[in-house]
This record gives structure tokens, sequence and C-alpha cells, in this order.
């Protein structure tokens, strides 16, 4: 229309020259807000060029408030820890994590501040102060809690860079002989026997074995049913709830050697009810892994056994000693309670038939190291 003045286009960007000489750039964001560049500039040339990228990254969609990561990471990865829908285990390992070993280095850093050489840095001084698989799993956390900081667009990119760093390389942990087994098992006395027997013998893992009931246990097949599991958190508090793994409800059959000492421990140390547990404390309380380990340090000094024999190791040896017998992988990955994506084909075909002949392979095996143990005994001491 005639006499109409046109419409002046909005300008994106502006650089001016600052009274340091040097050149600042600033634009308008999607969002309508306007912003300054996060640095300054040596020429005007520079600085245009940085306005050019920036308006490039708006319009492909990959522009990100720069104030967007000014957020505290300590609060940022305790709602990451809550939103999660965690186990409660699993919740009390990470934040065991979070507290001694993450948060004293970034808790009080905004999400952007963490940079990559910062967490160069941490990982060195870790490895320094503890050990290899902590650090591992520690780095393994930050990098998730950062990788969905960098999801939310709270960052660019993840600065957990090093690669590598979140594997784990543990050493091979230690196995007892069966006769170490049984000195254990007597070292540890009537009421606790039965569990050093089953953890070795059946690989049960300390949570399952604190769940196990009366009605857990079939005579007739020489077998325990694995439904629940109650580990125990740090702060001494049993979680009741499905086992481990998706295979830790089973059936574990078990060697007939164990039998009489099934028998025994029904009759004088498990709860009298049908539900009742089946191990139980002097004075008629729930197993707790505080008073067991006093005694299982106790017995371990006892018979020699080396002082970073875990009691969990008990179910690395009976796991080796299944395997001595020949048994194939998906066999002993049944007994086990193992589970994995990959694994679920291999071992879902394992019958009742073949744990049998497991149960009784190790029956056999144990039999044999007995038998020798005890002819070497009655052989005279060499001069």
């Amino acid at each position: 229309m005639a006499g109409r003045k046109p419409q002046r286009r909005r300008e994106f960007g502006t650089v001016r020259k600052l009274a340091s000489g040097r050149w600042q750039a600033r634009y308008l964001g999607p969002d309508g807000q306007r912003y300054t560049a996060p640095e300054t500039f040596e020429t005007k040339s520079d600085a245009q060029d940085w306005l050019n990228i920036t308006r490039a990254d708006i319009e492909r969609n990959h522009w990100r408030d720069p104030e967007a990561g000014a957020v505290s990471f300590e609060r940022y990865a305790l709602r990451w820890m809550e939103e999660r829908g965690l186990a409660p285990t699993t919740l009390d390992r990470y934040d065991g994590l979070l507290r001694l070993h993450i948060l004293p280095a970034f808790g009080g850093k905004d999400l952007d501040e963490i940079a990559p050489p910062s967490v160069r840095t941490w990982r060195a001084e870790r490895l320094k102060a503890t050990g290899p698989t902590t650090v591992a799993k520690s780095y393994r956390l930050l990098k998730a809690i950062l990788q969905t900081a960098v999801d939310d667009d709270l960052l660019r990119s993840n600065p957990c860079r090093i690669k590598g760093a979140g594997k784990e390389e543990a050493d091979e942990r230690p196995t007892a002989t069966v006769e170490q087994v049984f000195d254990l098992a007597d070292a540890m006395g009537p009421r606790w026997r039965l569990m050093v027997l089953l953890g070795a013998f059946a690989s049960l893992r300390p949570e399952e074995l604190a769940e196990l009931r009366r009605h857990s246990v079939d005579l007739d097949e020489c077998s325990l049913r694995v439904t629940l599991a109650s580990p125990e958190l740090t702060n001494g508090r049993r979680v009741t709830g499905d086992p481990k793994t998706r295979a830790g409800k089973r059936t574990v059959y078990l060697p007939d050697f164990l039998l009489p000492e099934l028998r025994r421990h029904l009759q004088w140390f498990a709860e009298k009810e049908g539900d009742g547990l089946l191990f139980v404390g002097e004075k008629g309380a729930p197993f707790r892994r505080s008073t067991f380990g006093r005694k299982w340090r106790k017995a371990r000094a006892k018979v020699g056994m080396p002082d970073n024999f875990r009691s969990y190791d008990l179910r690395h040896t009976g796991n080796t000693l299944a395997a001595d017998t020949g048994a194939k992988l998906k066999d002993l990955m049944v007994r086990a309670g193992q589970s994995s994506e990959r694994a679920q084909l291999i071992y879902q075909h394992s019958t009742a038939k073949h744990q049998r002949r497991l149960a009784k392979g190790i029956d056999a095996e144990v039999r044999q190291q007995m038998s020798e143990s005890a002819a070497d005994r009655r052989r005279p001491g060499e001069g």
C-alpha cells in the first residue's frame, strides 16, 4: 500500500567493541531472550563468525540454552536416583558410591562446571585412594548421571570420556577345598554349619540363605526351592523380594550327603512353623550379617583360611566344584541362578533330570575328596 513504511526485520545478533579492545557478541535466542557469548573475541571477524555458527545451530535445532547447565550436580544426582525406580539394594549401593566417592569432588559444582580434565583428575585421585573396582563402579555411575543430563539438554556432551574407565577387572576370587569347607562348617558351630555347607555345595547367595523357610525344604527330593531373597542394606535393614536375577527362582537339588545335615538342622535350629525361617540366631532373631561376620572371621582364622576369603566365596567354591563334575554350562547356570538376556537361551532347557545328575556328581566328587583326605591323614608322617 502506498505510503506504508516497510517493517524492519528483527536483527539476530550484534557485535560491539569493548573498552578492553576485545569484541563482544550478542544474539536473540529462539526463546526470545537475548544472550551474550560466553567469551569475548580478539577481532570483529571472530565475533561475527561465532554469531554465524550460533545462528546455524539454532536453524538446525542444535542450540542449547547456555544457562541450562547451571544446575547443582548434587541435587540433580539425588533426583536422578529417585526417578530411576531402583531396587533397594541397587539404590543402597549407588548411594554409597555417590556419598563416598563422587559428591566430595563434584557435589559443590554445577553440571556445566564438570569438564573432562576434572573427571580425569578425580579418577586418578580415586585410584590412589581406593581399589580399581570401586573406582570403575563410581565412574560408571557418574557417567550415567551426566549422560542423562545430556539427554535432558542440560549439557552439550558427556565429560566422562576415558576409554575403559568403567570396566572392572576384579581379582579372581579364592576358592576352598572340600576339606576346608567342612573345617569351616565345624568351626562355625552346629547352628551355622548347614549355612556354610549350602553356601558351598548348593551355590546359594547369602541373601537367598537368609530367606529360606521350612517349607523351602523337600526332604524326599533332597532339594531346596528358592523363591525369595532378603539382602541386608548397609543400615542393617533387610529388604525381602525377588532373587537377584530372573533365574534366581529355582529348585536346587542337593548332594545326598547333605540330607542328614538338613534333617538335623530342621529338628534342632529351624523355626517350627511351616513358614518358619531355616536360619535364626541363638536368641531367635533372623540371620544378621554383622553377627555372622564376627563368627565367620573367627572360624576363618581358626582353620587357617586367608583373610580375603569371604563367606560369599563359598558360592564361588560351589560353582567351581559343580563345573569340575563336567556339567554343561546351561545346567551350571540354572543351579547358580545366573541370568542375562544373552544367556537365557543357553540355560532355559535345563531339566530337573539334569539338575539331579549334577547334584549326584557333586555328591560323588565330595565323597571322593573326603575319602582321599582321610586316607592321607592315616598315612604315617614322613620323617
